[in-house]
């Protein structure tokens, strides 16, 4: 009997990322200068009913004011949303973890938690599976061609190299990364594909891009050239300059 063979090719994801702040969608340019961009909930439902692969929800003021993400968002958001659900905000403990996934998240992002106590991702992904547990990790560019981690919504510089920091992360059990240039966001101008490029080859663990896309060909380069295994965007999406179809 002759053998068959499956090859699978892992299809590229697309990923409309919701920016929260005081329960509106905001976006705004290297993090500051925030302006509106719709209801959560009805943008999150929108996206899931037009061809988004994944819906990214970040509570981007909730470490810098000391508070935990808002829960009854993410319940009602993932009432509406029939795809993965990422969650992100606040988030410093197993119990937020649990909160969160209890509330319908199918994914947790942790980033600024992570920073301060590190131990949060090797005890997050034994106790949830790793599948369940993404870093969120915001860099800028330095002038001697390297990057550093930022904290607290990009408001706080860590001093810790990214790649370092990056190859710490897949080591503590990490099963995802949320790459983020703040030097790109909202610019338009593209990704990082420098940085993301190194991510990827020092990380075997997918890597989310995230920062400056203002084109089509964008998240063709960010897969092609920064070797991405998902593309966020997000005022792109918000303004309608084009669909995610």
């Amino acid at each position: 009997m002759p053998k068959i063979f499956l090859i699978v090719m892992l299809k590229k994801r697309i990923i409309p990322c919701l920016d929260v702040k005081d329960g509106r969608v905001v976006k705004g340019i290297n993090f500051i200068d925030l302006v509106d961009a719709g209801n959560p909930v009805e943008q999150a439902k929108y996206y899931s009913e037009n061809g988004a692969d994944e819906i990214c929800f970040l509570d981007i003021s909730a470490s810098l004011e000391n508070r935990d993400t808002i829960i009854n968002m993410v319940q009602e958001t993932a009432k509406e949303v029939f795809i993965p659900l990422t969650v992100g905000g606040g988030v410093k403990s197993i119990k937020n973890i649990q909160n969160l996934l209890k509330a319908g998240a199918d994914k947790v992002s942790i980033n600024s938690a992570a920073i301060n106590d590190p131990e949060i991702i090797k005890n997050s992904s034994k106790y949830f599976g790793s599948q369940c547990i993404v870093v969120a990790v915001d860099v800028k560019k330095n002038n001697n061609n390297s990057w550093t981690v930022y904290s607290h919504g990009g408001t706080k510089n860590t001093n810790i190299d990214a790649l370092d920091w990056l190859k710490k992360v897949e080591d503590l059990g990490a099963g995802e990364v949320l790459l983020t240039s703040m030097d790109k966001d909202g610019t338009k101008s593209g990704f990082d594909l420098e940085v993301l490029s190194l991510a990827n080859k020092i990380l075997t663990i997918p890597v989310i891009a995230s920062g400056g896309v203002g084109s089509i060909e964008h998240f063709y380069d960010g897969v092609k050239i920064g070797k991405a295994d998902a593309l966020l965007a997000a005022s792109v999406f918000h303004f309608n300059e084009f669909s995610i179809m």
